[in-house]
């Protein structure tokens, strides 16, 4: 073991013995942000004018507040309600999009267990899982988060995340209407080869518990900032036992689910929306004019 890693872990020990009473809780505000690659966006190339008024209307989809209400051993990470302005609704798009928006996420480290309240397209699911098991490189790299002393960790994991570009139009196919419906099909059966992605993060020993924001765990300490992709988490605002505490409680609506089953459903959807936009003018189920 490198000293760093050393120096890191007697931290962690150390805070520990402050939070250890029975009933520690924490709670940490993320501010979550995604960036869009709308280059052929629908198929087609998307004017600068198009791409700011596209970003204007997701804003609030791609921008979100989460709440992690944290402990020694448990968690939940849920997004903040809001009351949307007047006139501001994304219409069939909000709809669409909040369907592939995660819901509430609990986490169990004692357990090793996670479990994920999901609906999508009106179907209620509650997805269960282990936790994943992240293999974290630990850099030795500090940086301060507001108060936070925090180390830098970076990973590679599978990214099973919704992709706005699987609405690209695909390349125009040669051949007859049956050779078109061969590939149609052949291309929501055939195996798609696993999208890994680097994940960095910044956690800090000063809040030692085994948590973070989403399915982010596994580190001596509270993981303050995420940057996965085009996505970045980054921690606002913490609160340090409050005095009105939280019940932490398991999702327990829905259909139960696993991980690998949950996944096949969305890729079936959004393999059946995707044709839509491939024959249509760019929206969901819209027809060519």
């Amino acid at each position: 073991m490198n000293s760093k890693r050393l120096a890191t872990l007697v931290l962690f020990f150390v805070f520990s013995m402050a939070f250890a009473q029975k009933n520690f809780q924490g709670k940490a505000y993320y501010q979550t942000k995604t960036t869009l690659d709308m280059n052929g966006f629908g198929g087609r190339q998307v004017s600068e004018d198009q791409k700011k008024r596209i970003a204007a209307r997701m804003k609030s989809m791609l921008e979100k507040t989460y709440i992690l209400t944290f402990n020694q051993i448990e968690s939940i990470y849920k997004e903040e309600e809001k009351l949307e302005a007047p006139g501001t609704g994304s219409g069939r798009w909000g709809s669409m999009m909040s369907s592939f928006t995660a819901g509430n996420q609990y986490k169990n480290v004692k357990e090793q267990t996670l479990l994920q309240d999901q609906e999508f397209f009106g179907k209620q699911f509650l997805i269960k899982d282990s936790l994943p098991q992240l293999k974290w490189i630990m850099t030795g790299e500090t940086k301060q988060i507001g108060k936070y002393t925090c180390f830098k960790a970076t990973t590679t994991k599978t990214n099973t995340d919704f992709d706005f570009n699987r609405f690209r139009r695909p390349p125009d196919r040669v051949g007859s209407k049956e050779k078109d419906s061969a590939n149609t099909k052949d291309l929501s059966t055939k195996e798609v080869k696993p999208n890994l992605v680097k994940v960095e993060v910044w956690y800090t020993p000063q809040i030692p518990v085994n948590q973070g924001p989403g399915e982010y765990w596994g580190l001596p300490g509270l993981i303050l900032e995420v940057n996965e992709g085009r996505t970045t988490i980054l921690c606002s605002k913490i609160v340090l036992n409050p005095e009105e505490k939280d019940d932490i409680k398991k999702p327990s609506k829905g259909k139960e689910v696993s991980k690998e089953t949950y996944h096949a459903i969305v890729k079936k959807k959004t393999e059946e929306m995707r044709e839509n936009f491939s024959r249509g003018s760019g929206r969901p189920g819209g027809r060519r004019r």
